[in-house]
């Protein structure tokens, strides 16, 4: 299969914004990255629809917020860009029914909301503002790191300063409504989240704690409750750790995490009903920092990127062991810390 990978990052040093390459899944051969979209401020985090339209993070003049960009053009066309006076957003999503567009601030304590109009444009619909803290020196106030939409519809929020996860209802013209909250102990600093495929179950990843908790997840009132807890790293280590990007493969079977010093993949395996992990594989990331990875349209291959040493790490997944193996340890990606495929 003929595949696009994009890669979004910082452009502080030598990155350049969105680099773009061509990865075959049949022969695991990848193109070297090429600067792709430049216009951008630290584009590091992307989400593309099924209209080819990317929403990524944007920054100019002091002010931060989200860009679209058509791809279907060649070279890709900005459409509009909605910013405002702070700080750029770390995460952000789209709801294909509804036309939405979510954005996590990382630095704000915020998520916001946009409404996809009929020329691919946004339009700001909504924002909720979270306020507290948490024990740790990186929980000074509210960090709003995650926001992805629930199976049933409504809008899942963590925040890392607060040591919360926050299930906002949700209705067709982007308001948010009053939210359930799970309050996770002190310090856990959890960051992304996925949900099993066919369960009412999420596995919660946690930056600051290093750790992978089950969610248990009541669709009747949008509320978690916490099951099994794991660390992401051996309980040897002691220096900084950083845990990051967590994936899931489609048939729900293993989940891939990034750790951030420790420098490596984690790999578990999800028990067939789906409520218990079990760590199968740790593989060096082949670099400094790996700050995000993705499983190519195949499932066939995972990417991962490392933000210190710019370069980026492919692996061939075995699909019935959901092991990695190490393919190519060099390749070019220049501040990047987002990994997006695409069909070509």
């Amino acid at each position: 299969m003929k595949e696009t990978v994009l890669l979004g990052g910082y452009t502080r040093h030598e990155g350049q914004g969105i680099y773009r390459a061509d990865f075959d899944s049949d022969t695991g051969a990848m193109s070297t990255p090429e600067p792709y979209i430049t216009s951008l401020g630290s584009p590091t985090y992307m989400a593309v629809s099924n209209a080819g339209i990317a929403y990524a993070v944007d920054a100019a003049d002091g002010k931060g917020g989200v860009a679209a960009i058509d791809l279907n053009q060649n070279p890709p066309v900005l459409l509009n860009t909605v910013l405002e006076p702070g700080t750029s957003p770390a995460h952000i999503s789209i709801d294909e029914k509804r036309q939405l567009v979510f954005a996590a601030n990382y630095h704000e304590g915020r998520v916001n909301v946009y409404k996809i109009n009929a020329d691919h444009t946004i339009t700001p619909t909504d924002v909720a503002r979270h306020h507290g803290h948490g024990p740790k020196p990186e929980q000074d106030a509210s960090h709003v790191h995650f926001a992805g939409l629930t199976p049933d519809g409504r809008l899942a929020v963590i925040d890392l300063g607060t040591d919360e996860v926050y299930t906002y209802p949700l209705n067709d013209e982007g308001k948010l409504d009053t939210p359930a909250i799970l309050k996770l102990a002190p310090g856990f600093g959890p960051r992304h989240l996925v949900f099993h495929h066919s369960k009412p179950i999420a596995y919660l990843l946690a930056e600051l704690s290093s750790q992978i908790t089950v969610l248990q997840y009541d669709p009747a009132t949008g509320r978690f409750t916490q099951g099994q807890t794991l660390k992401t790293i051996p309980a040897d280590w002691t220096k900084h750790n950083g845990a990051a990007a967590i994936r899931i493969s489609a048939d729900s079977r293993f989940i891939y995490v990034t750790n951030r010093g420790y420098n490596s993949v984690t790999v578990f395996e999800v028990s067939e009903d789906g409520q218990s992990l079990t760590e199968i594989q740790q593989i060096p990331s082949e670099g400094d920092f790996p700050r995000d990875a993705a499983l190519d349209l195949s499932e066939n291959f995972l990417l991962a990127v490392n933000q210190n040493t710019s370069n980026g790490t492919l692996y061939k997944r075995d699909s019935d062991s959901g092991k990695l193996t190490l393919v190519q340890k060099d390749i070019v990606a220049p501040e990047s810390v987002n990994v997006v495929f695409l069909k070509a």
